[in-house]
């Protein structure tokens, strides 16, 4: 297989196999007018196997969604067809209209203006709760 390097771009390395298509949809590649390659089970020392996806495009990204997407995603940044830029992602303390909470009697069911916020509450187990009435996040 052979897949072209990137000149100005970004690569989002060791992402979790199978959560490509997911990263994919959630940043919206589809829409960008230039090369996006998906690269699926990739082989990885440390993972095993891995997802990488790059973008031949400079871009800006949610560094707190794709950290809770999958915080071990590496985003390398390319300029010149040289790596400029390496960021390693964390867990986000907290994260802003990306989930739904799920309690019928949360203020956000009522009150549909309200960002819905969610805050990491235990970062071994990526457990989120939402900031109104403390549901956890599914």
């Amino acid at each position: 297989m052979n897949i072209d390097s990137i000149h100005n771009g970004i690569v989002l390395d060791h992402i979790k196999a199978g959560k490509a298509m997911e990263i994919y949809r959630f940043l919206g590649l589809d829409d960008l007018d230039c090369s996006v390659a998906i690269i699926k089970n990739a082989p990885s020392k440390k993972q095993g196997k891995k997802d990488i996806i790059k973008i031949d495009s400079e871009m800006a990204l949610d560094l707190n969604i794709l950290g809770f997407i999958d915080p071990e995603i590496t985003v390398n940044v390319i300029k010149d067809g040289a790596l400029i830029e390496k960021k390693h992602l964390t867990l986000p303390r907290q994260i802003r209209d990306v989930l739904k909470c799920k309690n019928p009697r949360c203020i956000t069911s009522v009150e549909q203006e309200l960002p819905h916020i969610f805050n990491l509450t235990d970062p071994r187990r990526a457990v989120y709760r939402c900031a109104y009435c403390e549901t956890k996040a599914e």
